[in-house]
């Protein structure tokens, strides 16, 4: 296991951290819009209750030629954000070194997934080295700070679980515009659908024909002794993907994450048919912590006795954050999804608020509000995902 410090001068990303609470430059472009259209018989990218849908079918190959081609090239700025996130703070000599570390991480991208890049890059005509930094350099730096609450099936109007996040991450004054939520359908392994961007082969938040649900909120401290960093791990958007492809429940998933080398510190809040819970995750430790009084609360800290700091650090208000979502626990009622969004507004992260999203396991269904920065601000679409786990 290699210390994070073996990176030399990478470890100064971490400052990019203060870019969540510095404003985004402003543009004054046409906001962007993907285009519809079809490639093949593998992949299609329409518009679903005015969300964008890619839905990308078959082999590794198909898969990343039906990104490449739908989505990835037509929106080929995505493909600059980590290098644009690098000038805005004045460490752009730091990309030779994301791109070297970046490489090293890709080895340990499951073979599948690795052919899905390269082919990826081939189709949008996009520089593999920008889409393998794009890949990994969560792993490599800390920048989301995002909020999360979930509702057990007794605390939820709709009758199931639910499962509401924030997206928190610098805009840049355009990369919300590039939300995209697609729909992906591998060969032999579970559908899954996940909110994210162009050129992304992992998962950030998604959910899967199974209905369940997972979404990663960046943790930067834990208690004295535990390992920080393991670079020698997938990296974590690959890691839920898997869970996606190959589980079912929150048990199945909390088993396959712990049999995988796992990078970073991370809470993943998660969700089935069934029940909600976050698993607060090491690089040594995955944490079940369950719902308080029907309603489970998750920002950028750790709350378990195994994994909370000594000294908690408090990233972008992290614990105020946590406490105003757990205002939802008293009482007996039961929540929509609309309240939920209602409740992450008032810790929104003003224009690093990219993306606002209320999953429902059981429903297989998506409320998405994008496009507009604060997110949990704007309107909740509802896409019915099942149809297009199906391929309808």
């Amino acid at each position: 296991m290699r210390s994070r410090h073996t990176l030399g001068g990478l470890v100064a990303l971490l400052a990019l951290g203060a870019g969540l609470l510095t404003p985004s430059p402003s543009y004054a472009a046409e906001p962007f819009r993907f285009p519809e259209a079809k490639v093949g018989t593998s992949g299609q990218l329409k518009y679903v209750n005015q969300v964008p849908v890619l839905v990308a079918s078959g082999t590794p190959d198909e898969i990343g030629e039906a990104v490449g081609t739908l989505a990835l090239k037509p929106g080929q700025r995505a493909a600059d954000y980590p290098r644009d996130l690098l000038k805005l703070h004045r460490v752009e000599l730091f990309w030779p070194l994301l791109v070297k570390s970046g490489n090293g991480l890709l080895k340990q991208f499951p073979a599948e997934y690795q052919k899905e890049l390269d082919a990826m890059s081939r189709a949008s005509k996009v520089d593999r080295d920008r889409l393998v930094v794009g890949n990994t350099m969560f792993d490599l730096k800390s920048v989301f700070a995002c909020s999360a609450v979930l509702t057990e099936k007794d605390r939820s109007a709709t009758g199931g679980p639910l499962l509401a996040r924030n997206l928190d991450y610098p805009s840049l004054g355009y990369i919300h515009e590039y939300s995209l939520v697609t729909v992906c359908r591998p060969k032999g392994k579970h559908a899954y659908a996940a909110v994210g961007f162009p050129g992304l082969v992992g998962v950030v938040s998604g959910m899967n024909d199974a209905g369940l649900t997972v979404a990663v909120l960046e943790v930067l401290d834990t208690k004295s002794g535990e390992p920080k960093v393991n670079l020698q791990g997938v990296p974590y958007q690959l890691c839920l993907r898997k869970v996606l492809e190959e589980c079912t429940t929150i048990a199945e998933a909390k088993k396959l994450l712990e049999s995988m080398e796992r990078t970073v510190l991370l809470n993943v809040v998660v969700a089935d048919p069934n029940g909600v819970g976050v698993l607060e995750i090491s690089p040594k430790h995955v944490v079940l912590r369950g719902a308080e009084k029907g309603v489970a609360v998750c920002t950028n800290h750790f709350c378990t006795d195994e994994l909370r700091p000594e000294q908690p650090a408090d990233p972008a208000w992290t614990h105020a954050r946590s406490d105003k979502l757990a205002e939802l626990r008293p009482g007996a009622k039961k929540y929509t999804p609309d309240d939920l969004r209602k409740q992450l507004n008032q810790v929104n992260l003003n224009d690093n608020t990219l993306q606002t999203m209320v999953f429902e396991p059981a429903a297989r269904k998506l409320h998405l509000a994008f496009g507009k920065i604060p997110a949990s601000q704007g309107e909740l679409r509802c896409i019915d995902l099942a149809p297009l786990f199906k391929g309808e």
